[in-house]
């Protein structure tokens, strides 16, 4: 998994709230098991017109956000069913960062466990992220996960708060299989005695 350290983007707005795992990635996409190749179906229903032309009045459509690596998000982002593609879809695309007031309590665990970085802000920090986001190519924002700090085009911080553990494995690139590896010198000498026992 890629660490997460400092990010520095044109955030991409969506003031859509309840934002949930079918809108992120439709349920005909889910057939596939690898973690790349969702990135172009992301928001598939919303960035796309029926006739497979892109939507231009879709945020991630806009010439200033579609290289953008954060979103800022309504309340309640992630709701809905637990797919995991959901944050692999965003992954893929390019967003290692989602800014809320508040996400599903699944898709907030599986940004963690695919680096991406969720953050909850107050519905006031959200409502200035916003007005910085709108801003378009115009203005970026900076995460500093080791500062756990969110600096604004203007010089402003937003600080967070991210458990230590979460925090943690981020910064190292540490998905579950990374912290199992973590101990395999300690696995490996239990199998040695393991095996020592099954010959004795």
């Amino acid at each position: 998994m890629q660490p997460f350290t400092t990010l520095t983007s044109t955030p991409a707005p969506m003031k859509v709230v309840n934002v949930d795992t079918d809108m992120i990635i439709p349920k005909q996409y889910l057939k596939t098991i690898k973690r790349t190749g969702l990135g172009t179906a992301l928001f598939s229903e919303m960035r796309y017109k029926e006739d497979g032309s892109e939507n231009p009045d879709f945020v991630l459509n806009q010439p200033a956000y579609r290289k953008a690596e954060i979103l800022v998000a309504g309340d309640n982002f992630g709701c809905g069913s637990s797919r995991e593609h959901a944050p692999w879809a965003l992954l893929d695309f390019g967003i290692r960062c989602v800014i809320s007031t508040s996400f599903a309590d699944i898709f907030y665990n599986n940004c963690f466990k695919n680096g991406i970085l969720p953050i909850k802000v107050t519905p006031e920090q959200l409502e200035m992220l916003f007005d910085d986001a709108e801003r378009g190519s115009n203005a970026t924002l900076t995460i500093d996960l080791e500062k756990q700090t969110i600096k604004g085009p203007d010089g402003g911080e937003i600080s967070f708060e991210i458990d230590p553990f979460r925090k943690h494995c981020l910064l190292n690139g540490l998905d579950d299989i990374g912290l199992t590896m973590e101990k395999s010198s300690k696995i490996e000498a239990f199998e040695d005695k393991l095996k020592q026992r099954a010959w004795a």
